[in-house]
C-alpha cells in the first residue's frame, strides 16, 4: 500500500506550498494529460494516465512508495476523494483542495450559484439531468464525453433554456460561450467543460435564500391541496384525495420525468413539478392548458405544456418515468404502456372500466393493483354529509422486471 496519497485540487493557479511539498516527494502521480505536464511533476516518479478512478485506486494501493492524485477543480465536489477513500482499497488521503469548477464557471458567468442545482452527466445518467434542467430554473451540469452541451441541447427540445458553456478552466485555452439551448448542437465543444443552464419562469422571492440548492419560493404546505387553491373548476378525477393517491403511487422524484395526460387544471402536474421532477402536461382543451400554466406559473414551478389530443400528441414527447393517465381511457393507457414507463396511474368509474384497463397492463407486462377509493366531504358546522366521490384507482409497475432508467 502507497506510504502516503495526497490528492491535490488543481483551478489553473499555481500550486500551494502544501501541494508542491508533496509533488516533490512523489513517486507515484495520477491525473490527466494536462496534470502530468505540469513542470512541478518529478522526472522520475511513475506516471498513470487517470481514466478510471477505481483502477487507479487499484494500482496505488499497490504501491510502496508516495502517491499523488491530481483533479480538476475541488476533488472533494463530485471528484475523486470519495472513490479513493473506498474500503476495498484502503486508502488514507490527504486533500489540497482548490475552486470547484462549478464555483469558477458561475464567477466568470458573473452569477450566484447558492440556489443552483448541480447534476453530473455522462451517458448514463443524461436523461436524468436534462430532466432537471427542464424542472428547474439555474442548473450547473458537470458534462461528460458523450454527455456534452450538444447532447444536452438536442434532448432540451421543446424547453427554451440560454446555455453559459465554459471550457478548459483555469487553462490557457479557457473560453466561456452563451447559446440558446437550440444552437448548442451546431458546435463542437472542447472537454472539460462546464454547462451553466438558465432560463423558465423565475418566481417572485424576497431576500436571500437560506437554504442552498433549493428556490427561495415559499410553496404552501400540504403534497396536495384543495381545488379552491387552483381557482376551483376541477373534474372528479382531480379532486383531492383520488390526487393524493395518485400522487404517493407514482412517487415522482428529481430527475424524473413525469407525463400528466389530460391534465385538466393543472393540479397534479403542478404538485408532481412541486416534488422536483420535470414536467409534462398534456390536454386537448386549449382552456385547460391556459389554467395549468397560470397555476404552474402562480406556484413558481417549471413544466412544459403540450395541447393536443392522447394517444397521437405522445409520439414525440421524451421518454417518461412514470405517468399519470387523467384522461382518455384504456385506448391511452395502452399508448403509454408502450412506452415502458416505470409507473403507470390511472382511475376508472366503473369496475368493468377498471377491468378492461388492468387487463390490458397486465399483457403488458406490469404488476397491477386496484383499489376502490370512496371520499365524503363533511360539512362540519352541522355534520352533515357535502360531496361523495367513488373511483377505482388502478397502478401499473414495472417493479423489478425492467430496471429503471
Amino acid at each position: 500500500m502507497a506510504d502516503r496519497v495526497t490528492v491535490i485540487g488543481w483551478d489553473g493557479s499555481p500550486l500551494t506550498a502544501a501541494a508542491r511539498s508533496a509533488l516533490g516527494a512523489a513517486t507515484l502521480v495520477a491525473g490527466a494529460a494536462h496534470h502530468l505536464a505540469l513542470p512541478a511533476v518529478p522526472p522520475a516518479a511513475e506516471r498513470i494516465r487517470l481514466g478510471s478512478v477505481a483502477l487507479a485506486a487499484r494500482r496505488i494501493a499497490g504501491h510502496r512508495g508516495t502517491a499523488v492524485v491530481f483533479a480538476d477543480g475541488d476533488p472533494g465536489f463530485f471528484g475523486v476523494v470519495r472513490t479513493l477513500r473506498a474500503p476495498e482499497f484502503g486508502l488514507e488521503v490527504e486533500v489540497v483542495p482548490a475552486v470547484s469548477s462549478v464555483a469558477a464557471a458561475f464567477a466568470r458567468a458573473g452569477m450566484p450559484w447558492d440556489d443552483a442545482q448541480v447534476v453530473v452527466a455522462h451517458p448514463r445518467t443524461l436523461r436524468r439531468a436534462v430532466n432537471v434542467c427542464r424542472a428547474h430554473t439555474k442548473v450547473a451540469v458537470l458534462t461528460s464525453p458523450g454527455a456534452g452541451p450538444a447532447e444536452l441541447g438536442l434532448l432540451l427540445e421543446g424547453v427554451h433554456r440560454t446555455f453559459v458553456i465554459c471550457e478548459e478552466l483555469g487553462t490557457e485555452s479557457e473560453q466561456v460561450t452563451v447559446v440558446t439551448s437550440d444552437k448548442a448542437a451546431d458546435h463542437t465543444w472542447r472537454d472539460p467543460n462546464v454547462v451553466i443552464v438558465i432560463g423558465g419562469k423565475v418566481a417572485a422571492t424576497e431576500g436571500s435564500g437560506w437554504i442552498a440548492g433549493r428556490d427561495s419560493f415559499a410553496a404552501p404546505r400540504g403534497w396536495t391541496l384543495p381545488a379552491e387553491a387552483y381557482g376551483g373548476l376541477m373534474g372528479e378525477g382531480e379532486l383531492e384525495p383520488l390526487r393524493s393517491a395518485q400522487l404517493v403511487r407514482l412517487g415522482p422524484r428529481v430527475g424524473d420525468l413525469v407525463w400528466d395526460i389530460g391534465c385538466g387544471s393543472g393540479a397534479f402536474a403542478t404538485e408532481a413539478a412541486r416534488a422536483g421532477a420535470a414536467v409534462i402536461a398534456v390536454d386537448r382543451d386549449p382552456r385547460a392548458c391556459e389554467r395549468t400554466e397560470a397555476n404552474a406559473r402562480g406556484f413558481g414551478v417549471q413544466l412544459q405544456v403540450v395541447h393536443g389530443r392522447a394517444p397521437h400528441v405522445l409520439e414525440n414527447l421524451p421518454e417518461p418515468d412514470v405517468v399519470r393517465v387523467g384522461g382518455g381511457g384504456a385506448a391511452v393507457v395502452s399508448a403509454v404502456a408502450d412506452r415502458r414507463p416505470q409507473r403507470i396511474v390511472t382511475h376508472a368509474a366503473t369496475r368493468d372500466e377498471a377491468e378492461l384497463v388492468g387487463r390490458d397492463l397486465t399483457q403488458h407486462g406490469y404488476d397491477v393493483e386496484c383499489a376502490l377509493l370512496q371520499s365524503v366531504q363533511l360539512d362540519t358546522r352541522a355534520w352533515t354529509e357535502r360531496e361523495r366521490t367513488v373511483a377505482f384507482l388502478l397502478t401499473g409497475d414495472l417493479g423489478r422486471r425492467e430496471a429503471p432508467r
